[in-house]
């Protein structure tokens, strides 16, 4: 416990953490108010009879950038060589000597990552679907008891993307890759959907396969995917990743 302690503690002296985090909220919020007041113009002109079922889920699976940097950073610090006048060091070092044990000390690290990132979707998700609703109004989807399973889909697809980014950060030890590849990925062009268009099996990349925990229409899907195994399909592929990077971590020089 003291080591989870510990590295929620660095996590929390992090500048770039609380970016992430102001990011994760304010972006998927942004956007869904523009789109939502574009849905509600239409709506008023005759166009269509209500929102569509995905409004906010949609800006949701683009907000996790706030995710993937939480991920990234609280790894990547750790590898950051300190100035000259702190004695050039790397708090991985410091790390290391306060928990010895390497296995535990990534678990610690992951766990706080982990619940950080849930942390971070369950704000995001409050706050986007409450901007949603205000916008909308009476023309904002129904809710019913298939949204708190699509939310509950947010948190596992938010958490499991920043542990997926902890995860390639430990194989990297440098954050500049895998943070300019997984937010790409996210915000600019999608390689994985791009690759659904030549195999059905990218599909059932991580990120593909997770956003079907929330999303209901996917557009250009080239497979059927619920959103049970969606989840799983995602689950299996961080646990893969990580058990991979604690191998390496363990044994590899620091």
């Amino acid at each position: 416990m003291r080591a989870l302690a510990a590295e929620a503690s660095k996590l929390a002296s992090l500048p770039a953490v609380w970016i992430a985090m102001a990011a994760g909220v304010l972006v998927p919020g942004v956007v869904a108010a523009i789109t939502a007041s574009s849905a509600l113009g239409a709506i008023t002109r005759g166009a269509q009879a209500n929102a569509a079922i995905d409004t906010g889920y949609q800006e949701l699976a683009f907000g996790v950038v706030g995710a993937i940097i939480l991920g990234v950073v609280g790894v990547s610090s750790e590898y950051v060589t300190e100035s000259a006048e702190s004695g050039g060091g790397r708090q991985i070092t410091t790390s290391m000597i306060a928990v010895p044990s390497r296995l535990r000390l990534l678990l610690a690290k992951m766990s706080a990552i982990a619940v950080s990132g849930a942390m971070l979707a369950i704000g995001a998700a409050a706050t986007t679907m409450g901007v949603v609703r205000a916008v909308l109004g009476e023309h904002a989807p129904a809710w019913g008891t298939d949204d708190v399973a699509r939310l509950a889909g947010v948190v596992c697809y938010w958490t499991c993307t920043a542990l997926l980014a902890s995860g390639i950060t430990v194989l990297t030890r440098h954050g500049v890759v895998p943070l300019a590849v997984l937010i790409a990925n996210t915000s600019v062009v999608s390689v994985t959907y791009l690759l659904t268009r030549i195999t059905p099996l990218a599909n059932y990349l991580p990120d593909m396969a997770g956003v079907r925990m929330f999303i209901r229409n996917l557009a250009g899907s080239t497979a059927e995917i619920g959103p049970l195994t969606g989840g799983l399909v995602m689950t299996t592929w961080v646990t893969v990743l990580l058990v991979i990077a604690a191998i390496s971590f363990t044994r590899r020089d620091a």
